[in-house]
């Protein structure tokens, strides 16, 4: 470490970097059961430690306090705060993507460190990406660009190469008891985000990696290359959106394990809604908030699937729970279920 920092944030410095490398390389192990469980055991360390020396940094200590004043103490050690406090302390009452980021996978860490669930691996790999290149943003933007570890976090987790039927089948293996209350959480934190964080890179870090075909002028050239959206011209954004298109593949999220019919999915906005919401003003939501293409579309796959996606054994559409959760939410305020339906809504008796 270079001279000029106080030990403390020196210490913590190469507490951070040692634990991200180790939650890339537990993730990225050939064999590892369940690797998104130990990549957030020490993702979270990594950001800890981060903020701590940060705050150490600004000569503010990290330490929780007792009522009377006094640090809280533990084997004669203060107690550090935790990740959780950090971002309390650090974001005030903002809730930026990156932000969010941290919370679903604080709670989920405490979800899964006791269970064995490597069917959700392909599900979570944005948040646990987007995790990664926040700690470097946040590192190069506060320590300078000495500190950062771009080149082992450009693309740290590997993708996963399994063909779709084998994606689904892994799907339908995870739902099981064991699984159950991870799935909830996941569905309801997700479906709970509005849309400006759920799509934000910051948020989760999803790409298409597209084959880069050149002639290459020298041997040093990049095997993978990122362009940002923001830097990107015009021409470039509109060649690349048309790649898009021809390798999309529909990722199935956490919220599809479980699915309903239209039919269901009503009846289980009515059993919490206080307004009676019908199968019409059901179809008035998702051509509202467009889930879904209209019925005859050319691309009947193309759905937000965090809360719908097409079935092609059946060539209808089925919903998440995610999306029951919204449209429980959207109905229940009146002003809502008229700019959605256009209609007055109807209370339902003893609501």
């Amino acid at each position: 470490m270079p001279r000029g920092l106080p030990q403390a944030v020196k210490e913590n410095l190469e507490k951070c970097q040692l634990a991200t490398l180790a939650a890339v390389e537990a993730y990225n192990r050939p064999g590892r059961s369940f690797r998104t469980a130990q990549y957030l055991v020490m993702i979270v360390i990594a950001w800890t430690a981060l903020f701590h020396a940060i705050y150490y940094k600004r000569n503010v200590k990290p330490w929780y306090k007792l009522r009377n004043g006094r640090f809280e103490r533990i084997d004669g050690d203060p107690k550090h705060w935790d990740l959780s406090e950090c971002l309390k302390r650090h974001y005030a009452a903002t809730m930026p993507p990156e932000r969010k980021n941290l919370e679903f996978l604080i709670g989920l860490r405490n979800k899964i460190e006791h269970r064995h669930l490597p069917e959700l691996d392909p599900s979570l790999y944005g948040e646990c990406q987007a995790a990664l290149l926040n700690l470097e943003e946040m590192l190069v933007a506060t320590f300078g660009a000495k500190y950062g570890m771009a080149e082992q976090l450009a693309v740290s987790l590997q993708f996963s190469t399994v063909v779709p039927p084998e994606k689904k089948r892994a799907a339908r293996a995870a739902a099981v008891n064991n699984a159950r209350s991870v799935k909830d959480y996941i569905e309801t934190f997700r479906g709970n985000l509005p849309a400006t964080i759920l799509s934000s890179m910051k948020y989760s870090y999803n790409v298409f990696l597209v084959p880069k075909v050149s002639n290459r002028e020298s041997s040093s050239d990049a095997a993978v290359e990122f362009i940002k959206v923001n830097e990107a011209s015009p021409e470039e954004l509109k060649r690349l959106e048309k790649l898009n298109v021809l390798i999309r593949e529909k990722k199935i999220p956490i919220a599809n394990l479980d699915l309903y019919k239209p039919s269901v999915v009503v009846q289980k906005i009515n059993q919490s809604c206080p307004h009676i919401v019908s199968q019409n003003a059901h179809s008035n939501a998702w051509r509202h908030f467009g889930v879904r293409p209209t019925t005859g579309a050319a691309n009947p796959e193309q759905c937000r699937t965090e809360y719908c996606v097409y079935d092609e054994a059946h060539g209808d559409y089925l919903y998440t729970q995610a999306w029951i959760n919204k449209c429980t939410q959207a109905f229940a305020n009146a002003e809502k279920f008229r700019e959605i339906t256009g209609r007055t809504p109807v209370t339902r008796r003893g609501a």
